[in-house]
């Protein structure tokens, strides 16, 4: 018998959010390997059983490669939901919201969506102080000016948004061994728990750097062979780490409400 992993939800729709996005995420050929469906319920998802390991020899530059072509398939525009899903978003236990409107530039969709609702949210809760919360005003400020606004990675058009896993940080990764010998179509790595949306592809990269993917040097070159990344993109790293610690010091509080307001205050 096919071993499975069961996932449960709390909420209404949650599970069927999820499958969507998974299949949005696996749609793209040759990108990332996505954990596979392999029945839905409404507070439940059966998925395949991914076994943990090591990484192989060469999985960080299989997995860079095929993020870069995931990225790259892009969304209707920052924010925007998978296909077939107009309900709330979330990420982890905290919501997310989508965005209907296109036209928008990222660094208006990020300060307004992404940056300023977790911030306020834990200054409110007291997870984050206010001389924080001020500092990171300030930056969203200069967000929604345009200040930071950069290409994204070469394949994907000018303007358009990269279609994002959402919370990419490592335990989200899972290695996976090559299925044979010759290691055709072998994409080093399966991403699971996706929160998948249209975005800049930045984030994604900086929420792998921010809780420390192991050989993320490699996949950075190699997502720069395929994909080119923009002029001055270690220098943003930063920037697109507030989201994941803001969203962290409204859940978790703890040192997080500190660390984004240092991350904010290196871009006043």
């Amino acid at each position: 018998m096919r071993r499975t992993h069961a996932k449960h939800y709390r909420r209404p729709g949650e599970a069927q959010r999820e499958a969507l996005s998974l299949a949005w995420l696996a749609e793209v050929p040759d990108g990332a390997r996505i954990v596979r469906v392999l029945a839905e319920a409404p507070y439940r998802l059966d998925l395949e059983y991914l076994p943990p390991m090591a990484a192989a020899e060469g999985a960080a530059e299989a997995f860079g490669r095929a993020l870069a072509r995931t990225h790259a398939a892009g969304a209707s525009h920052f924010g925007a939901p998978p296909p077939g899903w107009d309900g709330p978003g979330g990420i982890g236990l905290a919501p997310m919201s989508y965005c209907s409107e296109a036209g928008r530039r990222w660094g208006e969709f990020y300060a307004a969506e992404r940056v300023l609702p977790y911030a306020r949210a834990a200054a409110k809760r007291g997870t984050l102080e206010a001389e924080d919360l001020t500092d990171i005003e300030a930056v969203a400020a200069r967000l929604d000016n345009g200040d930071f606004d950069s290409p994204q990675p070469g394949l994907l058009a000018a303007g358009q948004a990269a279609r994002l896993h959402g919370d990419l940080w490592t335990g989200n990764v899972m290695w996976i061994e090559p299925a044979g010998a010759d290691r055709e179509g072998w994409t080093g790595a399966a991403l699971i728990d996706p929160s998948a949306h249209g975005g800049h592809a930045e984030t994604d990269l900086a929420m792998l750097a921010l809780f420390g993917l192991a050989g993320l040097g490699r996949v950075l070159d190699s997502y720069n062979e395929v994909s080119p990344l923009a002029e001055g993109w270690p220098e943003r790293i930063g920037l697109h780490q507030l989201y994941p610690l803001l969203v962290h010091a409204l859940l978790f509080g703890g040192s997080y409400g500190a660390k984004a307001g240092a991350k904010a205050r290196a871009y006043l």
